[in-house]
């Protein structure tokens, strides 16, 4: 039987604001996670994304901060109680954005930094006091050595997606922010994989955690179809226009291994028709934020994305995932179809595999503990028409056959040769011939003889000029 959220006995301001939110039913991590939470104790929570992990543990923080809470605007009486860190700008705004939502009715204080974007604002935010400080790692570090997050009051720790964050290369910033807080502390793990890495992790910073799994590590959700197709690298982008215009699908997340590779694909899409937008690292933060607005509200029909947006990403009602590229790491194969199927939805997983996927698939299957079984596209015939181009310069019609002998001057007769030039005047044909006596030049036949031995012939006389004045005898 499912648990309901009237049963937790949460504060009216938390209920009002659940109820308000249509929550009704907790899913199996919800309802296993935030009673545990609620008695103080230490958790590593493991779940399928799309589950529901953020209220798990935001519900309980918020529940036992309530006797923090006060109205006064001194920054004294609110000094950060908890400490939310996740891997990626995207998610981070999205967690702080559902807390504000769980604490509406509240006095308590929510914040939320991340890199990409000016300090000041986030500066002047945490000097105004706030009780749940949602952070990714390296920019959190920033505000700390600037002073302007304190931390000795910390009553709460949850590390989200730390999988991911050990992945890109964030536990020395893990370890040095630990190494701000209080020993006496409640610390909670919530990640969709849990990796030996991870287990090492929680040995040295939990004591001695409850472990939730709803499900099987690394298990893929239910209800998602997942597809494997077999297609070349230069017919990925013809197989999935053909599977979007196939099964009528109005949104959907395209993954793809480089930031590169996203750009060039999502302009190749945009030129062929589809409202397409990009996400990847390259980007400014708030051009990420824009791009993912404009999905969120329906304006873009393909989101290409990277590994970025493959992390707990909940935008509701998403219904197909397309693996444009197999991941390098498998367990990103299970949170990016996790972009779909959320809440019990239904949802559509698509996988393009190449001839050079081979040990990717590979992975993949002894991830999954699964074959996979490769499947055939069937294409329409949406190969362009009218005249082409053979790439031998010359034009022909696209027919039944395509043969290059369907030339598109038929059925006119074909035109006849060009004429003949006329022949040329056989003097501009002939070589240079010097002449048989070679004559001195003009300018030397009519020199006149010089009248001394050491003058030229070439220096001309003095004329003579008739005098107008004498001169005086």
């Amino acid at each position: 039987m499912t648990a309901s959220f009237s049963k937790l006995s949460l504060a009216e301001p938390l209920a009002r604001a659940v109820a308000e939110m249509g929550y009704e039913s907790m899913t199996p991590i919800q309802a296993q996670a935030i009673p545990v939470v609620l008695t103080g104790r230490d958790v590593m929570g493991a779940a399928q994304t799309g589950t529901g992990k953020t209220a798990a543990f935001s519900l309980p923080l918020l529940q036992r901060l309530l006797k923090h809470e006060s109205s006064s605007t001194s920054p004294a009486r609110h000094p950060v109680r908890a400490l939310v860190l996740l891997p990626t700008r995207e998610l981070a705004d999205q967690v702080a954005q559902q807390i504000k939502l769980y604490a509406k009715y509240t006095q308590l204080r929510s914040a939320v930094v991340f890199g990409g974007m000016d300090m000041k604002p986030q500066t002047l935010e945490l000097k105004r006091g706030v009780e749940v400080l949602v952070a990714t790692p390296g920019r959190l570090l920033d505000h700390i050595e600037a002073k302007n997050a304190v931390l000795n009051q910390v009553e709460y720790v949850v590390l989200d997606e730390a999988d991911r964050m050990l992945d890109i290369g964030f536990l020395p910033d893990l370890q040095r922010i630990l190494s701000y807080l209080p020993q006496q502390r409640t610390t909670l793990l919530f990640s969709a994989t849990f990796s030996p890495e991870i287990k090492r992790l929680a040995n040295s910073y939990l004591k001695d955690p409850i472990t939730i799994e709803v499900a099987r590590p690394n298990e893929t959700a239910s209800t998602v179809e997942q597809h494997f197709y077999s297609v070349p690298d230069d017919d990925k982008r013809r197989a999935l226009r053909q599977i979007v215009r196939q099964r009528g699908i109005t949104q959907a997340f395209v993954f793809v291994n480089s930031k590169l590779g996203c750009a060039r694909l999502a302009r190749s899409l945009e030129r062929d028709g589809l409202k397409t937008t990009a996400l990847h690292g390259d980007k400014s933060q708030d051009e990420r934020l824009k791009a993912l607005a404009a999905f969120k509200a329906g304006e873009v029909d393909l989101l290409v994305a990277t590994d970025v947006a493959a992390r707990g990403l909940d935008i509701k009602d998403v219904p197909a995932v397309f693996n444009f590229d197999i991941p390098f790491n498998p367990e990103d194969y299970v949170h990016r179809i996790g972009r779909t199927g959320r809440a019990g939805a239904s949802g559509l997983a698509v996988s393009f595999v190449s001839g050079s996927d081979g040990r990717l698939v590979a992975d993949l299957e002894k991830l999954l503990k699964k074959k996979v079984e490769l499947e055939a596209v069937e294409y329409e015939d949406d190969r362009p028409r009218g005249r082409i181009n053979d790439g031998r310069r010359t034009w022909r019609e696209q027919g039944e056959t395509g043969d290059p002998r369907d030339v598109l001057d038929p059925p006119r007769e074909r035109r006849a040769p060009r004429p003949a030039p006329a022949p040329r005047d056989p003097f501009f044909e002939r070589p240079y011939e010097p002449p048989a006596q070679a004559e001195p030049p003009a300018w030397e036949a009519n020199a006149k003889a010089a009248p001394g031995a050491r003058v030229s012939a070439n220096i001309k006389s003095r004329r003579k000029v008739a005098a107008l004045f004498k001169a005086a005898g």
